[in-house]
């Protein structure tokens, strides 16, 4: 309306400078003026329209993609992290091919700090890893076993070892990088000659024996806990440990073979081992 009335007041000046016959189009085109307006609006909204379905049929499309893209991130990322693991992480290798050495002697000294009866510290660690001594240690250990076996265990206990298919061949004392024998000292010496009384010395060296067990465990080398009866004294001969010392434990240490296998043993339950009182 407001475009109406300028056109009405300003006729004569549009009649003056423009030609007869643009005078239907130009009325035709001011007449249109709103329209057109609205149509612009509605073709604007239109086009947003079809952006924001365009939009909103792709949008699974785009968030599949993020995931893809995250995905591979991730996994380059985990494969990156495995890689640098697995190169500071050792291997598990057969016996013979491991070198323990950096760890033996830490092992050594966690066990050391075990408590003892009167602080006596009534023990002595051996740790064999000459080949030579090794197999003569075997060789003992295989000749006195099989003594044992046949005469000295009997029936009910050869048969209750059955199940854990041992046997006088101990082919491990070769193979283990390292091989820990533990002497109880019985008694010990005083500086002025005389013999120094170990309480408890058993008991203080199984002790031991126990935490020793528990950091090689846990720093994932493995074991075999054996008591190889009537050894003690050859052992102790040869390698010349003094006679107030007794054989009470030998462990070869290392890593087990890819194809190492152990017995399915259960354990008892909690309830079997433990009272609260």
């Amino acid at each position: 309306m407001r475009l109406w009335g300028w056109l009405s007041k300003n006729r004569s000046w549009i009649g003056s400078r423009t030609e007869p016959w643009v005078h239907p189009f130009l009325l035709t085109a001011v007449l249109l003026f709103p329209f057109q307006r609205k149509l612009l609006n509605l073709e604007g909204r239109l086009h947003i329209s079809v952006i924001m379905a365009l939009f909103s049929s792709l949008t699974p499309v785009f968030i599949a993609i993020i995931c893809i893209l995250i995905a591979v991130i991730l996994k380059k990322t985990n494969g990156e992290k495995e890689k640098y693991e697995t190169k500071s992480k050792p291997l598990s290798h057969p016996w013979v091919d491991e070198d323990l050495k950096d760890g033996t002697d830490h092992h050594l000294e966690e066990e050391g700090t075990s408590p003892s009866g009167a602080h006596t510290e009534p023990w002595t660690f051996v740790v064999v890893q000459d080949p030579y001594l090794k197999h003569k240690i075997r060789e003992i250990v295989e000749e006195e076993e099989e003594i044992n076996y046949k005469k000295r265990m009997g029936d009910r206990w050869v048969n209750d070892l059955k199940r854990l298919r041992t046997n006088w061949i101990k082919e491990y004392l070769d193979t283990a990088p390292y091989l820990i024998l533990i002497f109880k000292q019985v008694y010990g010496w005083l500086p002025n000659g005389k013999k120094k009384t170990h309480y408890y010395n058993e008991i203080s060296v199984s002790i031991a024996c126990g935490i020793l067990l528990a950091a090689l465990q846990n720093v994932g080398l493995y074991t075999v806990t054996s008591t190889p009866l009537n050894c003690g004294p050859q052992l102790r001969v040869l390698l010349q440990r003094p006679a107030n010392e007794k054989l009470l434990l030998l462990l070869p240490v290392g890593y087990p073979k890819k194809d190492a296998t152990v017995p399915a043993l259960t354990r008892k339950p909690l309830e079997d081992i433990m009272i609260v009182m």
